[in-house]
């Protein structure tokens, strides 16, 4: 059965930084690029950053200030967001890319964690 469980999230100030991490079981994590995604309060689930297989090649929708990695040893990917600012408030989801997709926006598994909050706020 495959597992999302996303931490690192909570309420920071206007410039300050998170660092995000999801832990993924149930599947070959090795295998397929993964997304971090962002659900912000009455919008619907868009992508902030993926990374493919090896991590040889990543993707931000923010490459100033958000950075993707992975670590296939430990099955985890993490978002390193810094410079925060207000609209980047969330909830932040990990899902993995569709097989040989990176960067789409699509996801490969209906189930989903139970996300992590950030708030961006003064």
């Amino acid at each position: 059965q495959v597992h999302f469980v996303e931490s690192g999230g909570g309420w920071v100030q206007p410039g300050e930084s998170l660092r995000l991490s999801c832990l993924a079981s149930g599947f070959t994590f090795s295998e397929h690029s993964m997304s971090w995604f962002r659900q912000a309060p009455g919008k619907e689930r868009e992508l902030v950053a993926s990374i493919t297989s090896r991590g040889s090649r990543t993707f931000s929708t923010d490459s100033g200030r958000f950075t993707i990695s992975r670590d296939n040893s430990r099955n985890t990917v993490d978002l390193q967001m810094n410079d925060l600012k207000p609209e980047d408030t969330g909830v932040y989801y990990c899902n993995a890319d569709p097989p040989g997709t990176y960067r789409t926006g699509d996801h490969h598994f209906d189930s989903w964690g139970q996300g992590t909050q950030v708030i961006v706020s003064s």
